[in-house]
């Protein structure tokens, strides 16, 4: 299982992840409201402005400190890492 960090040490796991979100737009910020009433929302940006939304495939919504690019290079970093390894496989076969 592979992680990303989302900002402060905190990491989430990259098969979870199912779409990353700018808060700025009124849809994303119904979805973090609705998240908090119902407990689903996971604050992980010790007190800064949240600038990246993470959803998740339990429907977990979480908040993040770090822009949205960074967390898709990091997301995409960790794509090309896996499909490396599995080239690399494949050769020793």
């Amino acid at each position: 299982m592979k992680f990303i960090n989302v900002g402060f040490g905190n990491m989430v796991a990259v098969d979870r992840v199912v779409a990353l979100a700018n808060p700025d737009s009124a849809p994303i910020k119904r979805l973090i409201q609705d998240s908090k009433d119902d407990g689903r929302a996971i604050d992980v940006t010790c007190g800064r402005r949240t600038r990246a939304v993470i959803i998740t495939d339990s429907e977990h919504v979480i908040l993040s400190a770090i822009q949205t690019e960074t967390i898709a290079n990091r997301l995409d970093n960790s794509a090309e890492v896996e499909d490396n390894a599995d080239e690399e496989d494949g050769e020793d076969a």
